[in-house]
C-alpha cells in the first residue's frame, strides 16, 4: 500500500474541464478563493488510473459527521484538522500536479508557517493512515464502477466520465 503521499495543487484548466463535465468537482478558482485547494495523492485505483483526494478545511457540520466509506476526518490529539472527501477524488496524471512546498522556512510569514504546519500535520496523518486511505478509495471506486447501490453514491463524481476526460486532456497536451 502507498504511504509516500504528497500534497499537490492540480492544474486549474484541467479542474475546469472536469468541473464542466461534473459540477461536483471542487473548484480551484481564485475567483472563488479556492486557489489554495490541496489534494492528497497519489492513490492508484484498480483501473490503473491515478487519483488525488481533495483535502478540505473542517466545517462545523464535519464535527457531527462520522467517518464513512466516502469521508474521513483528519484528527490529531482530539482536534479536527481537515477532512478527506473520497467521493470527490479526481483522476490525474503527474503533469497536472504541482507538489506543494511545505518546508517551513525562517523567512516565511507567520500565517504561511501556520498553514505549512497544518499541511504537515495533515500529510503525516495521511501517511500514518495510508492503508486505510488507499483501501477506502479503492472500495468506493470499485463499488461505484460495479454499479452497486450504496449510501453516498449520489455524492460521488462520475469516475468513468472523468477518466475519459483525463485521457483526452492529456492526449491534447502532448
Amino acid at each position: 500500500m502507498q504511504s509516500d503521499f504528497f500534497l499537490y495543487k492540480v492544474d486549474m484548466k484541467y479542474i475546469r474541464n472536469l468541473h464542466n463535465l461534473d459540477d461536483k468537482v471542487l473548484s480551484v478558482s481564485p475567483q472563488t478563493g479556492k486557489d489554495n485547494r490541496v489534494f492528497i495523492g497519489i492513490v492508484v485505483v484498480c483501473s490503473g488510473h491515478k487519483y488525488c483526494i481533495p483535502l478540505s478545511s473542517p466545517k462545523e457540520k464535519h464535527k457531527r459527521m462520522k467517518n464513512s466509506m466516502d469521508f474521513s476526518k483528519i484528527e490529531v490529539a482530539g482536534k479536527l484538522l481537515g477532512v478527506l472527501n473520497f467521493n470527490l477524488m479526481i483522476p490525474v496524471e503527474e503533469k497536472q500536479l504541482q507538489e506543494i512546498d511545505i518546508v517551513i522556512r525562517k523567512r516565511d510569514k507567520e500565517i504561511i508557517k501556520t498553514y505549512k504546519g497544518l499541511c504537515l500535520q495533515e500529510l503525516e496523518w495521511c501517511r500514518l493512515n495510508s492503508e486505510t486511505v488507499c483501501n477506502k478509495a479503492n472500495v468506493l471506486y470499485k463499488k461505484y464502477i460495479s454499479g452497486e447501490a450504496f449510501v453516498g453514491k449520489k455524492r460521488c463524481l462520475d469516475f468513468p466520465k472523468l477518466e475519459k476526460e483525463c485521457v483526452k486532456y492529456n492526449l491534447k497536451k502532448r
